[in-house]
C-alpha cells in the first residue's frame, strides 16, 4: 500500500498490508465514529426480535394456511387454556408441610374459630370465613368427644366420621367439607350464601344429638345418646 503526502514534493510511503489494516482499525475505533451506534441493549433486542421473526416465519411456513392458519391455531390453543383455567380454577399452591390437613396453626377452641369466622364475614372475606367456620365445626365435635382429636385429619375425613354419629347431617357435612376444599386447595372463591350454609350447619350441629350403634337380636339399631 502506498500513501502520498498532502504537500507537493512529499515522498510516497509504502506500508505493508497488516500495518495498514491495524492503522485503519485504530482510526475507526475512535469514539467520533461510533457516536450514533445502537447501545448493547438495543443490539440484543434487535437480535431477539430477529429470532422471534424467524421462528414465526418458520412456524407459519409449516402450518397449513400459512400465517392465517398459524393465527387460528394460536387462538384455539388460547381458548382451550382459558376453558381449562375457568373449569379448574386458579392454580393454588398448598403448603408443603400442611398437606390437606384441616388445621394448619396452633390449636384453638371452637369459640375462637367461630369468632374468627365472624370477623372475616364482617369484612366480606368469605373464603377465610368458610375455612374458620368449618374448623369451628370440627373442633366443636372434638370438644363434645364425638370426634377424637387427630392431627392431620382432612375436612373430608372429619365429615365422614361425624356423619356416622350425626347421620341426618351427613350430606350437609360432606357439602361443607367440599366447600372448604374448594376454597383452600382448589383455588375457588366462596360467596356469602356458601358461608351462610356452613354457618347454619354449625348452629344446627350444636343442637343435634348423636346416635350410637347398639346391638339387638336383629342386628344394629341407632339410638340417640
Amino acid at each position: 500500500m502506498t500513501i502520498t503526502g498532502g504537500t507537493a514534493g512529499d515522498t510516497p510511503v509504502d506500508i505493508s498490508r497488516i500495518p495498514a489494516r491495524e492503522a485503519a482499525e485504530r482510526e475507526l475505533s475512535k469514539p467520533m465514529y461510533h457516536e450514533n451506534d445502537p447501545s448493547l441493549l438495543q443490539r440484543a433486542l434487535d437480535r431477539f426480535w430477529d429470532w422471534v421473526d424467524g421462528l414465526f416465519e418458520a412456524a407459519s411456513t409449516a402450518t397449513p394456511g400459512g400465517t392465517v392458519g398459524l393465527v387460528a391455531v394460536v387462538i384455539v390453543v388460547l381458548a382451550l387454556i382459558g376453558a381449562l383455567w375457568w373449569r379448574l380454577g386458579t392454580p393454588h399452591r398448598t403448603p408443603a408441610t400442611g398437606g390437606d390437613a384441616l388445621f394448619d396453626e396452633a390449636p384453638r377452641t371452637a369459640a375462637e374459630h367461630r369468632a374468627a369466622a365472624t370477623r372475616h364475614a364482617s369484612a366480606g372475606q368469605w373464603n377465610q370465613a368458610v375455612q374458620e367456620r368449618m374448623r369451628a365445626i370440627v373442633r366443636s365435635l372434638e370438644e363434645r368427644t364425638l370426634l377424637e382429636p387427630r392431627p392431620g385429619r382432612t375436612a373430608d375425613e372429619a365429615a365422614a366420621e361425624a356423619g356416622r354419629h350425626l347421620p341426618t347431617h351427613a350430606d350437609a357435612l360432606r357439602a361443607a367439607a367440599r366447600t372448604f376444599d374448594d376454597v383452600t386447595y382448589g383455588g375457588r372463591s366462596a360467596d356469602e350464601p356458601a358461608y351462610r350454609r356452613v354457618e347454619q350447619l354449625d348452629t344446627a350441629l350444636e343442637r343435634a344429638k348423636p346416635v350410637l350403634a347398639t346391638s339387638s337380636t336383629d342386628g344394629f339399631t341407632e339410638t340417640p345418646r
